[in-house]
């Protein structure tokens, strides 16, 4: 009689733990989509960053040895061209991961034409 009891209450004990756990359980996560704004806004501020970036160093630069200022001035520029190469890396990336998800696409669609004409001789004879 106590080993029935004890297996109930071992029973509902598991059963709580299940619930228990089922509720803690993360959602599970959705595959995130930005919009092309968003990616343009990226870019405008990786291009603004690279040029605040270098303007601040070549003013502290001037500041520090007391120069016109031709370290802003350079600075400015090396910071211009950075943003401007991290703006071409991220386009790429955007790029490479469109390419990716064209060509699983495409693949996914000549797996679906193969099964569909696989099974029916009419396809092959042309009619």
């Amino acid at each position: 009689m106590p080993d029935t009891d004890r297996q109930q209450r071992l029973e509902q004990l598991e059963e709580k733990l299940a619930a228990a756990q089922q509720a803690q359980e993360p959602a599970p996560r959705k595959e995130e989509h930005y919009s092309q704004a968003q990616h343009a806004w990226r870019m405008v501020v990786e291009l603004v960053a690279g040029l605040g970036i270098g303007f601040g160093m070549g003013y502290g630069l001037d500041w520090l040895f007391g120069t016109l200022p031709i370290f802003m001035l350079i600075f400015t520029c090396l910071g211009l061209v950075a943003g401007v190469k991290t703006m071409i890396r991220s386009a790429q990336e955007l790029q490479d991961r469109q390419m990716a998800y064209e060509a699983e696409q495409d693949t996914a669609d000549d797996v679906r034409t193969v099964k569909d004409t696989a099974g029916d001789p009419r396809k092959d004879e042309g009619a």
